[in-house]
Order: C-alpha cells, then structure tokens, then sequence
C-alpha cells in the first residue's frame, strides 16, 4: 500500500507544470464570470481555478472565448468572487486509467471517491475523443447470456450492440440494469451514475453489485448536485474508461445511468454558453452531443475489443416522444420499454414486448429460433389486438382458432416475461418453443434445430392447453 501511494505520489508531482499563465476576473453576470488575460491560453473546456480573496479557491469551465476575454462557468455559486481576483489555468484535466482502478469508485475527473490511493496508468487520456472509423468497425458479435428468458430470445443483446432501457420513474430500470450487469457475460463492466442520489451510488456499489460485482467494475459517479459540467464528464470519463480496456482487447459492458441526465446537464450549459433550446426546450447542439458519445460505444476494430452499451433513458410522463427519447430511438441499435402498467401489477422487469425491438435480430439468431420468435411474437400481438373483447366478455371461444391460441399462449407467456434462468440462450428456446406446442402453435416441422428438439406433444382440444405424450 506504501509503494502504491508513494507511486500515485510521484506520477502526480511529475504532471505538475514548471510554470502557469494567469489571468484576472473582469467582471461577474449572474452566474458566469468573465475572465482577461487568458484568451490566447486555453481551449473551450478546460478547467480554471480562481483564487478568491475571503473565501477558498473556485474550479470552473471555459465556456466561452472572446477576443479580450474568456468565460467561466463556475462549479458552485459566484459568492465572494472580487474584480482582480487571479485565474489560473488546469489545462484538459486527462484521466490516466489502468488495471487497478478495477474495483474502484470514481469522480468525473479520476480522483477516488473511496478509500485509498488511486495509481495511474502510463498515458494521460482526453476524455473527448473520435469513435472508431464507420468502415474499420466489426459486425455484431455472439447472442450475450443475459440471465433473462425475454432477453436470450426475443430481444437479444449482441456482443457490441447499443441498447437503450426507456422508463419512467418507480417502473424498475436501476434493478434491471442492476441485474444486466451481474448476469451479462463480460470482462470488464463500467457504470456512470449521472446525477444519482448520494444515497443511490452507496447503495447501487455495496448492496447492488457486491463485492464480487464491483470487483470487475469500475464506477464513475457523479451525484445529482453536482454543476452540470461535471455531470456531463461524469458519462464522457466512463466512455473514455470504457474505450482503454476496449484497446486492450476487452469485452466491456458500459451502463450509463441515465443519457437523460447527460442531456439535460448539457442544456444547462449550452443555454448558459448562449444557444437558444429550440428543439422542446433543448438547444441545437443537444442531438449531436448524444450520438458523439453514443457512437463512441459499440463494436470495435477488427481483431480488438467491443463495447456493448446501455444506456437508460428517463421518460418523463411515460412519453415516450419526449425529445431524448425520440433523439436515441434513432440512433440505438435497440430499445426495451417498461411499462408503468406492468410494473404496478408485479411483473418485473416490466417490459412491453411489442414496443421493444433488439435490431441484433435476425442475424443473431438461426432460421429455427427465429420461427420460434416470430410466431411467438404474433401470437402477443394477436392477444393485444383481440385484448378488449375477451376482458368484456364479448368474444366466444372457438369462434376464432388463432384468438384462442392466442389466450393460451398469453397465460403461460407471462412466466416466461418475467423468467430468470441459469440454463443459458439454448435452455430459454427450449421453454419458449415448450410453451408454443401446449397452446397448439408450434409444429413439429419448426423443430429440426437439435437445441429446439422436445418431447412430441398433441392437442387436447382445440384452442386448449395441449399435454406432453406419456
């Protein structure tokens, strides 16, 4: 532990620079504070720290340079700044991941928020960066094992693929994704908590991952009072924490709770850098800033490493048009939608079906499985469709073959919704093709995959329940 720390010492005293240019504030407006001295000295984003005279030293950002002056968006209340009070410069603030920030709970800029000292890797890393070239990047990988019957079958997650989980409040998503993380095959796993409770990020590290979770996590968060500066840095450092172990050749599963609270931390700052929120109460820039940091994720280079991404989206209202979630239906390759009306019922996790697409399929599936899903999923839709009639009673059974199918299949499907299994992708066809032959929709021409082959099983009746041959 000594050695650690007195390496963490070293690297850091080495990052200090021999000398610094100074500038000094010009003026206060509100919240931004105007700075000159310094305009030919920095880069739009790079960190400041003014020296108040009274009160304690004030980081803040580079929001805006002009040709005399720069402006700053201070991380907490302008209180106590004077005129002539001295600014310095911190430069980009880089992150140096390595190995042993595995295990760890970060803060946007890399400094622990946990005991102990945290050693730095070798390269000092932007947390802006470009995504990997649209023509180097592989396909989608394997179907992932997620733990889930609905997920191992019927909306997959790929090796690669960027899902995103659209939820209002109280609907389920932290304990979905909480149990994503602990079941989806990876070698490493980053999680940004972007603007989460105090009391969340203790509770979502200790009592959610445990021990043996977090050991194979590296945890950035930044909690929901912090300036939206460092709420936005909170989901660009897990990105960028993410992309080192993808250039070391790793699997790693990112989960980044919530975009929305990315996007709406940058709203506050661009609004304060002057745009207009034109697009429903969101600023021009807002799309483009979510497809950079989404398109950093996914597959990666031939012969590397991939991302496999999700990010949760809060809904407000349930409206799932809100402008965030209209933005990233677009560009996801996938979206799974909780329903309110579910989750109130006890179904968990609460997922509408028919409103989620996983955009891995078909290719992640064989012919077989994907029969199998495409009769399960019109038999669903059948029900919906048909839902209405038979709750008020008005529809007869027998009157329609496939209604009837349809109502079996229901009853025992919503097991199979909220399933956890331990058996794996194939374990999980088995059942849902199990569950096709007892309502009479499967038959046995659709069982020439040996992982869908089961015991021959024949109706009982017409629209009924159908038993297994003794």
């Amino acid at each position: 532990m000594q050695n650690a720390a007195l390496k963490h010492l070293l690297d850091r005293v080495s990052e200090i620079p021999q000398s610094r240019a100074f500038g000094r504030v010009q003026s206060v407006d509100g919240h931004l504070i105007r700075i000159a001295g310094l305009e030919d000295r920095v880069q739009l984003g790079d960190r400041l720290r003014l020296f108040r005279r009274v009160a304690g030293a004030l980081d803040g950002e580079v929001l805006r340079i002009d040709t005399e002056t720069i402006t700053m968006l201070p991380d907490k209340a302008a209180d106590q700044v004077s005129l002539s009070d001295q600014v310095i410069s911190l430069g980009r603030a880089p992150i140096s991941p390595c190995e042993d920030w595995l295990g760890r709970i970060l803060d946007p800029f890399g400094s622990p928020l946990d005991d102990g000292p945290l050693p730095v890797g070798d390269r000092a890393l932007d947390v802006v960066c470009d995504p990997p070239p649209a023509l180097a990047r592989k396909p989608f990988g394997g179907r992932l094992e997620t733990g889930f019957h609905i997920f191992n079958t019927m909306l997959p997650i790929a090796r690669g693929q960027r899902i995103g989980i659209f939820a209002g409040s109280g609907v389920g998503k932290s304990s979905l994704l909480a149990d994503l993380m602990k079941s989806v095959e990876a070698d490493v796993v980053v999680l940004a908590l972007v603007g989460e409770r105090g009391r969340e990020v203790r509770h979502f590290t200790e009592m959610v991952l445990g021990m043996d979770g977090l050991a194979r996590s590296v945890v950035v968060a930044a909690t929901a009072d912090a300036p939206p500066t460092v709420r936005c840095r909170c989901a660009l450092t897990a990105m960028r924490v993410a992309e080192y172990f993808r250039d070391e050749g790793r699997h790693v599963l990112l989960v980044i709770d919530s975009i929305t609270r990315f996007a709406e931390a940058h709203r506050e700052v661009a609004i304060s850098a002057g745009e207009f929120p034109s697009l429903r109460g969101f600023p021009a820039s807002t799309p483009a800033k979510i497809a950079g940091l989404v398109e950093r994720s996914g597959t990666g280079r031939v012969g590397g490493g991939d991302i496999t991404s999700i990010f949760s989206v809060l809904v407000a209202g349930s409206d799932m048009n809100e402008p965030v979630a209209d933005m990233l239906r677009g560009i996801l390759d996938g979206h799974i939608i909780l329903d309110r009306a579910l989750a109130e019922q006890g179904h968990f996790p609460a997922v509408d079906l028919l409103a989620s697409v996983s955009r891995s399929l078909t290719d992640v599936a064989s012919d077989a499985e994907n029969e199998v899903i495409t009769k399960a999923r019109a038999l669903a839709a059948r029900y919906a469709e048909s839902s209405p009639l038979i709750r008020t009673g008005l529809y007869e059974v027998g009157s329609d073959p496939e209604i009837d199918q349809s109502v079996a299949f229901h009853t025992l499907f919503q097991d199979f919704l909220k399933g956890k299994t331990d058996a794996g992708v194939a374990g999980s066809f088995q059942k849902l093709s199990l569950l096709l032959r007892r309502c009479g929709a499967l038959g046995q021409s659709m069982t020439a995959d040996p992982s869908l082959a089961l015991d021959p099983i024949r109706a009982s009746g017409s629209g009924a329940l159908l038993t297994t041959k003794e």
